[in-house]
C-alpha cells in the first residue's frame, strides 16, 4: 500500500514534543524556525552562555528539514568556478571554503551531541547520465580537485560498482559527504538543544516583530511574546504570515520522494553498497539512496499532486533504468516538500534592521548549508563581525523575485511536462 507519509518520521521513536508559547518570555536571542538553521544558531549561542528561545509555527521537523532528502553534500549546486563569477574571487573562495567544511560541521555535531541520525559517512555520487552530464562531472572533479578536496572521478567497472547501476559510465564521488535521516537530525538537534537549555515552543506561529524601547524586539505570537534582543529569522522556504519581507527573496520549488518496501537478496545489495547518497545529472535530476531498513528511495523536482500518476510512472521508469535486474517492486512512502529557489543557486544573508538576522535561498542544500548558516548567525551575533559569516549581508529590497508566484507555477508545469516527456521517452 502506498502511503502519502513521510518515510523519515516512521524511522524515529517519539521524538520530544514542546509546549505552546501562551506567556511572555525574556531572552538575549529570539530564533524563529526549528529547523537545522534555527536550531544550529540555537545550540551554538547557547553553548556560548546565551539565553535563547526557538518559536516554531507547526513541529520540530514538519517542514523543509523533516522533508528532504538527507545528502549531506559539501558545495552548492553552482560550480566553484561558477560563483566567482557570480560572487566575486574573494567572496566566491571563501564560500565554497565555508561550504567544504560544512559536512564535517553536520557529522561533528551529531557525534558531539549524541544524536543518533542513522547516517553514512562514505561520500555521495554524482552520477553522469549521458555524455553531457560526464562533461559536467568532469568539469567539477577539475575545480574540486584545484581546490584539494577529497574527489575521486569513478570510471568503469568501479563505477558501475559503486553506482550499483551500469546505466552510468562515469560519477563524481565526494568522499567529504555522507546521508542522514533528516528528521532523525533535526530531532536529534531539538533535544540536545533542550539540554543546554534552550527553550523551543511549538505550535506558536510568528504574527509580527516590533521594536520595543532600548533597542529590544518583541516578537509576538497568537497566545504570547517573545522580548529579546536579537532575533534570528530562519523560516527560509516555510515562511507563513506577512510579518516579514524575506519570502519575497525566493520561489518555491517542490520536491517528490518515494520508497519502496525494505529490500534484500544479492540484486538489491548491489544497489549503492556503500550506502551513499546520489543524483544524477538530469535537468530535472533523479536522486537515489537507501534508508536503514534498505528501502529504495527516489526522488525528482516537481508537485507530484498536480499529476500523481505521472510521478508514480516516472517512478518505475527510473527504476527500470537504472535497475533493471530488480523484480518490480512495492512503493510504501511518498511525499513532498519545498525549498527556496533563485535562479543563480546561491543563498543569501540579510539583516533587515539593527539586531535582526535572516536568511534564504539553500537551493536544496539544507542539512550542510542550514547548520552552517545557524552557526554563522551565532558567531556573527556575539561578535558583531561580518567577517564571521560565508557570505556578506545583503539588501532585502534589491533582492526580492520578480512575480515568484509565476515562476513556481510555471517551474512546477515545466517539470511535469519534462517528466511526461520522460515516461513517453520523448527526452532522456
Amino acid at each position: 500500500m502506498l502511503n502519502n507519509q513521510v518515510l523519515w518520521k516512521s524511522l524515529v521513536a517519539a521524538p520530544t514534543k514542546f509546549p505552546t508559547l501562551s506567556a511572555e518570555v525574556t531572552t538575549d536571542v529570539c530564533v524563529i524556525g526549528a529547523g537545522f538553521t534555527g536550531l544550529s544558531a540555537a545550540i551554538h549561542l547557547a553553548e556560548a552562555g546565551y539565553t535563547v528561545t526557538v518559536l516554531e509555527a507547526a513541529e520540530v521537523g514538519a517542514g523543509g528539514s523533516g522533508r528532504n532528502v538527507g545528502l549531506v553534500n559539501a558545495g552548492t549546486w553552482a560550480q566553484p568556478d561558477e560563483l566567482n563569477q557570480y560572487l566575486g574571487e574573494k567572496v566566491g573562495e571563501k564560500l565554497t571554503a565555508a561550504l567544504a567544511e560544512a559536512p564535517r560541521l553536520v557529522f561533528d555535531l551529531i557525534d558531539r551531541l549524541g544524536i543518533d541520525a542513522q547516517d553514512h559517512r562514505t561520500g555521495n555520487l554524482h552520477m553522469a547520465h549521458n555524455a553531457e552530464g560526464e562533461r559536467d562531472v568532469e568539469v567539477r572533479y577539475a575545480q574540486l580537485r584545484r581546490r584539494g578536496a577529497d574527489v575521486e572521478l569513478l570510471t568503469g567497472d568501479k563505477c558501475h560498482e559503486y553506482c550499483g547501476t551500469r546505466s552510468i559510465q562515469k560519477a563524481l564521488l565526494d568522499r567529504r559527504a555522507g546521508t542522514v535521516n533528516p528528521y532523525a537530525y533535526v530531532t536529534g538537534l531539538a533535544q540536545a538543544a533542550q539540554k543546554l537549555p534552550v527553550n523551543i515552543y511549538e505550535n506558536s506561529p510568528v504574527t509580527g516583530i516590533v521594536q520595543q524601547q532600548q533597542q529590544q524586539w518583541c516578537v509576538q505570537s497568537k497566545q504570547g511574546q517573545v522580548l529579546a534582543d536579537k532575533v534570528i529569522i530562519a523560516t527560509n522556504a516555510y515562511t507563513e504570515g506577512e510579518w516579514t519581507e524575506i519570502l519575497k527573496t525566493i520561489y518555491f520549488v517542490k520536491y517528490y520522494q518515494i520508497a519502496t518496501t525494505p529490500l534484500s537478496g544479492p540484486v538489491a545489495d548491489r544497489i549503492l553498497p556503500y550506502k551513499n547518497g546520489s543524483w544524477d545529472t538530469r535537468l530535472a535530476l533523479s536522486s537515489i539512496r537507501r534508508d536503514k531498513d534498505g528501502r529504495l528511495l527516489l526522488g525528482t523536482v516537481g508537485d507530484y499532486q498536480t499529476n500523481p500518476a505521472i510521478y508514480l510512472r516516472w517512478a518505475n521508469l527510473m527504476l527500470q533504468k537504472y535497475f533493471p535486474d530488480l523484480k518490480p517492486q512495492g512503493w510504501q512512502y511518498q511525499w513532498s516538500g519545498q525549498f527556496g529557489f533563485t535562479s543563480d543557486h546561491i543563498m543569501r544573508l540579510f539583516e533587515p534592521a539593527p539586531g535582526i538576522v535572516a536568511a534564504t535561498a539553500f537551493n536544496g542544500r539544507g542539512i550542510t548549508t542550514g547548520t552552517l548558516v545557524g552557526k554563522a548567525f551565532a558567531d556573527y551575533l556575539q561578535a558583531d563581525d561580518p567577517e564571521k559569516l560565508p557570505l556578506p549581508l545583503v539588501d532585502l529590497a534589491g533582492n526580492k523575485v520578480a512575480f515568484r508566484r509565476a515562476r513556481s507555477l510555471f517551474y512546477d508545469c515545466g517539470i511535469t511536462l519534462y517528466h511526461a516527456g520522460q515516461c513517453l521517452k520523448i527526452v532522456a
